[in-house]
């Protein structure tokens, strides 16, 4: 298994207290450029394969085992099909949904497809992308989501991962902080979504099954969503300006 801490350098309040913009190296951090968006997709994909075995793994132990090599050959043929090509935030977000939902097994394609098509037409718009805008395109991916499913948050699902860390941004953006800020805080409010499950019951999928014998255990779409969004917020973080 592969862990990412989240930088403490982003949730440290005395670096931005007094500040409601923070600084980091003398550069504002508080918005980038839709067309810089690339490597974060890249990034998405590398985190996704290296993950591959752990989802795998996860899976397996209530599933059927198959959520890791699905997730995996749904971001690699996105990979190698626009490693050489040009494309904003955006529209990379649609085009990995896109493939997600038409090119991979599962149910976990049309929900992840629904979740990045959606993110993306939330911001197909967008020049330049501000914390807000970023909100507003995760939420977008969430009600994308919960029309298509009827899952909620404790439900054991990649819900308690998603929507906790709508609600942190939504958060961060009411009480005005930075963006490099609010993506730390995010990623814990994600990571804490994730790791509720293990104590859940499942009652979606195969390993609803299962019942009480569920529980004790990480959903995999709550795993795999967190792998997602701290790869998707270490990208914005390294082009944030």
């Amino acid at each position: 298994m592969i862990k990412r801490e989240v930088k403490n350098e982003y949730l440290n309040d005395d670096i931005w207290k007094g500040n409601p913009i923070y600084r980091k190296e003398g550069i504002i951090m508080g918005t980038f450029k839709n067309a810089d968006g690339k490597p974060v997709l890249l990034k998405m994909v590398k985190a996704i394969q290296e993950n591959k075995a752990y989802l795998g793994e996860v899976d397996g132990l209530i599933g059927d085992g198959d959520h890791g090599m699905n997730m995996n050959k749904g971001f690699s043929i996105f990979g190698t099909r626009f490693q050489d090509k040009s494309f904003t935030f955006s529209e990379g977000l649609n085009e990995l949904g896109t493939i997600l939902f038409n090119e991979i097994g599962g149910s976990m394609g049309p929900i992840y497809g629904t979740i990045l098509m959606d993110m993306g037409e939330a911001g197909k718009n967008l020049d330049e992308i501000h914390l807000k805008d970023f909100m507003n395109m995760l939420e977008a991916g969430l009600n994308g989501l919960c029309e298509i499913v009827e899952a909620k948050v404790g439900d054991k699902t990649l819900v308690d991962t998603l929507s906790p860390a709508v609600d942190s941004l939504k958060e961060s953006v009411a009480a005005d902080l930075d963006f490099a800020q609010a993506l730390g805080k995010m990623k814990v409010s994600a990571q804490e979504g994730r790791d509720s499950t293990k104590d859940m019951v499942a009652k979606f999928g195969r390993s609803s099954r299962l019942g009480e014998r569920s529980r004790g255990v990480l959903d995999a779409g709550a795993a795999s969503c967190y792998i997602i969004l701290d790869a998707m917020a270490e990208g914005i973080i390294s082009i944030l300006k």
